[in-house]
């Protein structure tokens, strides 16, 4: 894919000496990415199957999975706290070192909860551990996506914004192949005994390897050419957070409610249907991830046929038509988790995946545009997170309670709910800022 986006672009626009080779510039956008969701990722897969017992004092299994779930949230609150942190000096100093700041704060993060003590060993020091480097993997995550965006779309040729913007979109997928498919082998060659006691652990110190390349690939980037151009027009504003609340509060806004739709179908097919499907419904864990497997694939390709569409339309129109099919998605949940039979799940896996794909593949094109290059690190990050708190931060704990006194229908509704939000949050916005 990187070869022929490269040489369609050689054919149709002429070389740039501000601009890095395309292969160079989408492998570093997708691999930085990819790395950092691997880490996020093996996170709310062991908080579904694991950390609850392990980390947590024991009460029931479903109390333990919602203190997971809760600790899963942690991260999601961290978040915007990270956008703020390396927008500022993502708008001030530039994307490329901030890049690699995020990268090392999620990898170090990962690889210090691989060697935590559980709860039977010290106590509540372990849970209190836990959260604290969960809040460390999402203060990391919080500064990559915004920065990974706008490498991949400041140095996109014309016409070109929706394809060069889907590749950090894509880590989402690689990185959730990549853990799931870790846990899968694990689960396949450990009895559950050596899994819980320790084998849960190495996808955490795997981690170390691939945050290795990830600095590698991110070594050899340069400057983004809106970036360069910014600092030429004008110094840096000094606060850029202060820049976005008062001169664009309804890009912030809108762009925050956007995201909605594409958080909570994810970490509804994700995280809760991996904890329901194995706690509630009593599917084997090796098959049920095996299941998230096959149905991730058509995420990703979601992502690219929004990537396209957005360079062919625009990626308003793909982002509306992602957050209208979420409503009948969400009206699907229900009787297909429910059928008791992993084909008709892995069904409604599959289609509201491929939905989620249209709600976050021209994310990467769309959000970054609301703002002037002088703020957009922090502005398209503050949206992407603060809406990732709303639409996925709180789901798996929400969903478990909806679940619990209500049954799957309400969970269904809830998903379907979080679709008309983001249509109507989409409805008035325009990208101004065209550089």
């Amino acid at each position: 894919m990187f070869a022929a986006l490269a040489r369609n672009q050689t054919a149709m626009t002429p070389p740039s000496p501000d601009r890095p080779p395309a292969r160079r510039i989408l492998g570093a956008s997708l691999v930085g990415t990819a790395v950092e969701f691997y880490d996020f990722y093996i996170y709310a897969t062991a908080a579904a199957l694991v950390f609850g017992p392990l980390f947590f004092p024991s009460s029931s299994a479903s109390a333990q999975l919602l203190a997971a779930y809760a600790s899963f949230g942690v991260a999601f609150v961290a978040r915007p706290i990270g956008a703020v942190a390396f927008g500022h000096f993502g708008d001030r100093i530039g994307r490329k070192s901030t890049l690699v700041a995020s990268l090392l704060i999620m990898g170090g993060s990962t690889l210090a909860i691989g060697f935590l003590p559980t709860y039977e060993m010290v106590g509540w020091a372990a849970p209190l551990l836990l959260c604290l480097l969960r809040f460390g993997q999402g203060f990391g995550l919080g500064g990559e996506w915004g920065g990974a965006a706008l490498l991949a779309v400041e140095n996109a040729p014309p016409g070109w914004r929706g394809r060069y913007g889907m590749f950090p979109q894509l880590g989402a997928p690689v990185g959730f192949l990549a853990s799931n498919g870790l846990f899968l082998i694990l689960g396949l060659t450990l009895s559950p005994e050596e899994f819980i006691d320790w084998g849960w652990r190495i996808p955490f110190l795997l981690s170390a390897v691939l945050v290795g390349i990830g600095l590698w690939v991110r070594s050899r980037l340069s400057e983004t050419p809106a970036f360069a151009a910014a600092m030429k027009e004008a110094p840096p504003p000094r606060v850029p957070l202060t820049v976005v609340l008062r001169d664009h509060p309804r890009e912030l806004i809108g762009g925050t409610f956007a995201v909605v739709a594409c958080f909570a179908i994810f970490y509804l097919a994700t995280a809760f249907a991996l904890g329901h499907g194995t706690v509630t419904l009593g599917y084997p864990r090796e098959r049920f991830l095996l299941v998230q497997l096959g149905a991730i694939l058509f995420l990703a390709a979601g992502i690219v046929a929004a990537g396209i569409l957005s360079d062919r339309t625009t990626p308003r129109r793909v982002l509306m038509l992602g957050a209208l099919l979420t409503v009948p998605a969400g009206l699907l949940l229900a009787p297909l988790m429910e059928s008791g039979s992993l084909g008709l799940i892995w069904l409604f896996l599959s289609l509201s995946l491929a939905v989620m794909g249209l709600t976050y593949g021209p994310l990467g094109a769309f959000l970054p545009h609301l703002f002037p290059a002088r703020v957009r690190y922090t502005g398209a990050s503050m949206a992407f997170n603060v809406g990732g708190i709303l639409g996925g931060g709180l789901t798996p704990i929400v969903a478990q309670a909806l679940a619990e006194r209500g049954g799957l229908h309400w969970v269904g509704y809830y998903l379907a709910a979080a679709g008309l939000i983001s249509l109507v949050a989409l409805a008035p916005l325009r990208q101004n800022h065209a550089a």
